[in-house]
């Protein structure tokens, strides 16, 4: 087990981001580096943190995004340049993969540029999330080209199909993407040439030749060896034929047979039960469990300590509160620097959290509503506030409690899926794959499982409940 332990962590770490292409990239790596991959890791702030921290060690990035979203600056710089700003963070990009994946605007309106949207400010545009924040994407977009829209924010895997439906009219894509062709996509001209050059290139800690020599070399092998056309073959692959990323990667490195034939479509109940069921399953309950048990041991104890000092009361409720309003991604994001990890670490720690407010609050309450007539009684009776507490309170805020418990242990099993965008597993990763391919099937894989959890699990909590009902006191 040790040696296991020890050769995971010696192995190359890759992390990719949660679309297509960054998903074949990263196996693409990690088949070629014979490193572990770690998939779907979020948004560039994400990966970014995961690089500095150490949980991982490389992933493929674009010359664009490095200068404005990691160096921060509006300027076109080019590799060497780069190089020489990321030194100081102890970063370094290397190993160009030979091609440019630019953001663009598409549409399937008459429009011929950008700046045509000026003079059409009712059409609808649906970006992805990053892009609405970036500071290469809309709000610099916005206000280089007077844009007057107020754009909805759409997963990037969904966005082709609502503006096939006639759902949005404009959507953000990269110039690589498969489906441009096939949804016969207009892609607007960057007439006013906001968008910088997004060359692909490795993004990688400074100690990677050093570190992994072995792995280093076997990546320059990559160098310029995929163009826009091969990459743009790559996704389709993926996301029109349907085939599974490690397959894509294997085909374009000669471990696979090609094939030009899509994928079998699988059934669902194949994609259900497939091979990684049980490592999703246990990983799932692993986050759950592991996070609420910590949560019961802390948040018992601070509802009786609300409950018990009234000058405590607001400040651990509205605390508690406060936690469930940071939304998912943001505090995972926030736990990464925190704890200098990616994976499990920050999402047990993010769980834990979530799970407080219903423990804390329905201990607070059933110990605040036990009858002030029977704690008299039992004081009458000689009864030490321990034993108050013991015999009477707390067998009678029981049920109370448990609910709680059983609330945190639901909520926790559908918040648990987002752990798989930092790399800590569960279902969570069969719905990121769906959303970046738009696969139904791969989608409901991960969340039919996911729900069944949580009603199994509510069924137990529920015979739990009962029986502390029931028990003769």
């Amino acid at each position: 087990m040790l040696s296991t332990l020890q050769a995971s962590a010696e192995a190359l770490r890759v992390g990719s981001k949660r679309f297509t292409e960054s998903y074949i990239l990263g196996e693409l790596l990690a088949r070629t580096a014979g490193g572990e991959h770690r998939p779907g890791l979020g948004n560039t702030a994400i990966l970014y943190q995961a690089l500095r921290t150490g949980g991982i060690d490389v992933y493929p990035e674009y010359t664009g995004t490095i200068a404005r979203e990691i160096l921060k600056t509006e300027e076109n710089l080019d590799l060497g340049e780069i190089n020489a700003r990321l030194k100081p963070l102890g970063l370094a990009a290397s190993i160009p993969l030979g091609f440019s994946n630019s953001y663009a605007l598409g549409a399937r309106a008459a429009l011929n540029a950008i700046s045509d949207l000026k003079s059409r400010p009712a059409l609808r545009i649906g970006l992805s999330h990053e892009f609405l924040g970036r500071r290469d994407g809309w709000p610099g977009l916005k206000q280089a080209y007077g844009l007057p829209h107020t754009p909805r924010g759409l997963d990037h895997g969904l966005a082709y199909e609502a503006l096939a439906a006639g759902e949005i009219d404009v959507i953000d894509l990269y110039s690589t993407d498969a489906k441009i062709e096939r949804y016969r996509i207009r892609v607007l001209e960057d007439d006013r040439r906001f968008f910088p050059s997004y060359d692909a290139v490795l993004l990688h800690r400074i100690d990677l030749p050093g570190k992994f020599p072995s792995a280093f070399e076997k990546l320059r092998k990559l160098e310029n060896r995929i163009d826009n056309p091969a990459m743009v073959r790559l996704n389709a692959r993926a996301e029109v034929d349907k085939v599974p990323f490690a397959q894509v990667a294997a085909e374009f490195l000669g471990n696979g047979k090609a094939s030009d034939q899509p994928a079998a479509a699988r059934s669902l109940w194949a994609a259900l039960f497939a091979p990684d069921f049980l490592r999703l399953l246990g990983e799932h309950l692993a986050l759950v469990f592991v996070s609420l048990g910590a949560a019961v041991l802390a948040g018992v104890p601070l509802g009786m300590l609300a409950a018990g000092r009234r000058w405590l009361e607001q400040p651990v409720l509205i605390a508690t509160g406060l936690i469930q309003t940071v939304p998912s991604l943001a505090l995972l994001a926030f736990l990464i620097p925190l704890t200098g990890a990616i994976g499990v670490w920050p999402a047990l720690i993010a769980l834990f959290l979530y799970a407080l407010l219903p423990i804390t609050r329905n201990t607070h309450s059933g110990l605040a509503q036990v009858s002030r007539g029977l704690l008299q009684a039992g004081t009458a009776l000689g009864l030490t506030p321990r034993q108050l507490l013991r015999h009477v309170k707390l067998p009678l805020a029981a049920p109370t409690i448990m609910a709680g418990i059983k609330t945190s242990a639901v909520i926790n099993v559908g918040t648990a899926t987002i752990a798989a965008f930092i790399g800590a597993g569960g279902f969570g990763e069969r719905i990121a794959q769906g959303l970046a391919l738009n696969d139904h099937t791969v989608l409901l894989a991960g969340a039919l499982p996911a729900a069944a959890l949580a009603l199994v699990v509510h069924a137990l909590f529920e015979i739990l409940e009962r029986s502390l009902t029931w028990r003769p006191r």
